[in-house]
């Protein structure tokens, strides 16, 4: 018992010793730093008013200057997102704004593809024209949710459509377009967004004017089924449509507008034209 008193008593000790310690040095940095400030202040006493009001004025200019550059950037809004079902040809699109290639069959992402470009045929036009910000986002249902990290740059949305498999694909491409046309960022931005009906080149192909109308059947069907479920929906914040009215794309907050191209024929003057309405060259 005595021996364990001792060693009590020699860690009281060897404690009391670190704390006065860690006291002394304490008491040093700030003895320290009041030294560093008093020599501060005696050295901003010796500059004459002038030219020390002119420092901080240059001072507050640079930070108020990166400030604005920083705010500017991020609002900002000059990128064309291209989203729907894996397999509606979004991809394909992408290489013929950026450089006109055709690529034979179905080219699938698996990771967003993005590049700044002057749109190809723009390439030969004369005088400067400024480049796009253009996305293709993945289709795959488990990649979709990379969409919202592209939001916050996005001019536009191009919701492209197979328009050959378009009846088998509608409900789940309508449960897409529900989904984004809900977002809260689409909302209050107003973000414009163009459903392209794509592969129209295709003898079985549906006109633009049927998918219009099968997807606002579809989305009227999904607005009813997930309003009467509005507590447990915590995904889309904003409802669609006005109430008591069969829903149309008219009725959203943002323009959405329908049209057609054709990716393996370079037939994408519609698309372009979206682009350019909100990407000024």
């Amino acid at each position: 018992m005595l021996q364990i008193s001792n060693k009590k008593r020699g860690f009281t000790v060897l404690n009391l010793s670190i704390g006065a310690m860690d006291k002394e040095k304490l008491e040093e940095v700030k003895i320290q730093l009041q030294q560093w400030l008093n020599e501060a202040q005696e050295f901003v006493r010796e500059i004459p008013p002038p030219q020390l009001y002119a420092a901080i004025g240059v001072v507050l200019f640079t930070v108020l200057f990166f400030l604005i550059i920083r705010l500017f950037k991020r609002r900002s809004s000059n990128a064309i997102l291209l989203t729907g079902l894996s397999g509606s040809g979004k991809t394909v699109l992408f290489y013929q704004l950026r450089d006109g290639s055709s690529h034979q069959g179905t080219v699938t992402s698996m990771e967003p593809n993005e590049g700044t470009f002057v749109l190809h045929s723009e390439t030969s036009k004369k005088g400067k024209i400024k480049p796009v910000h253009i996305v293709d986002v993945p289709g795959h249902s488990r990649l979709r949710p990379k969409l919202d990290e592209f939001l916050a740059q996005a001019a536009g949305i191009v919701f492209v459509v197979d328009a050959v498999e378009f009846l088998p694909n509608v409900r789940a491409a309508s449960e897409y377009l529900y989904d984004i046309l809900t977002k809260a960022s689409v909302v209050k931005k107003k973000i414009p967004l163009l459903i392209l009906c794509n592969k129209v080149d295709k003898v079985t192909a549906h006109t633009k004017d049927f998918i219009r109308r099968q997807l606002e059947k579809e989305i009227d069907k999904l607005r009813a089924s997930r309003t009467a479920l509005s507590s447990a929906d915590i995904t889309n914040e904003f409802s669609l449509g006005v109430p008591g009215e069969a829903f149309a794309f008219s009725q959203c907050q943002n323009k959405v507008t329908v049209a057609e191209a054709s990716g393996l024929t370079s037939d994408i003057a519609q698309l372009e034209q979206f682009i350019r309405e909100h990407v000024k060259a």
